[in-house]
């Protein structure tokens, strides 16, 4: 498997199972009837942010993740991520390798930390998988996701600093 910068003409592998994931809303607080070309804007993210695949041998996309500041100005130090994983892809890794490598990207831009805003306590998977890359569960939202077979569940604001206390500011991109 190798990570790199996404293209546009990555965007046919990531679309059907982005479409997958958003659709089933039982993960992503967008809305599950996104059209193609809003999800496309919304995931394949402008500079400073960057949007990265992980791609089978065989160039197939198995995975994908966008990151960017969480914030924008006196906030732009932090950065955010989303992560996608195709559902047939599940369990082979590629959640893990997408998740360490935008913590080095993010660490090599000069973020302090990076911030997960809303992580659906009932995804317990991946929950587990950011509390063993070394976040933390820092806030909840009470019922603050509408899953649909499970009800109000509770979002999860989860962090992690990535600098030590000298770290430079990130410049401002």
């Amino acid at each position: 498997m190798e990570i790199r910068i996404a293209t546009a003409t990555d965007w046919p592998g990531i679309w059907p199972f982005l479409h997958e994931i958003v659709s089933a809303g039982e993960t992503y607080t967008w809305p599950r009837d996104i059209d193609e070309g809003r999800a496309r804007q919304m995931w394949l993210v402008p500079l400073p942010g960057r949007t990265v695949v992980a791609v089978d041998t065989d160039g197939t996309v198995l995975g994908s993740a966008k990151m960017a500041p969480n914030q924008l100005g006196p906030g732009d130090h932090v950065a955010n991520a989303s992560f996608m994983v195709a559902p047939w892809a599940a369990g082979r890794g590629v959640g893990r390798a997408l998740g360490r490598h935008v913590l080095d990207l993010a660490r090599a831009d000069g973020y302090h930390a990076m911030q997960f805003n809303a992580v659906v306590a009932s995804n317990t998977r991946a929950v587990a998988l950011w509390r063993s890359l070394g976040f933390e569960v820092v806030g909840r939202i009470p019922e603050g996701f509408r899953h649909p077979t499970e009800g109000h569940v509770d979002l999860l604001v989860m962090y992690q600093r990535l600098g030590g206390p000298g770290q430079p500011p990130r410049a401002a991109g």
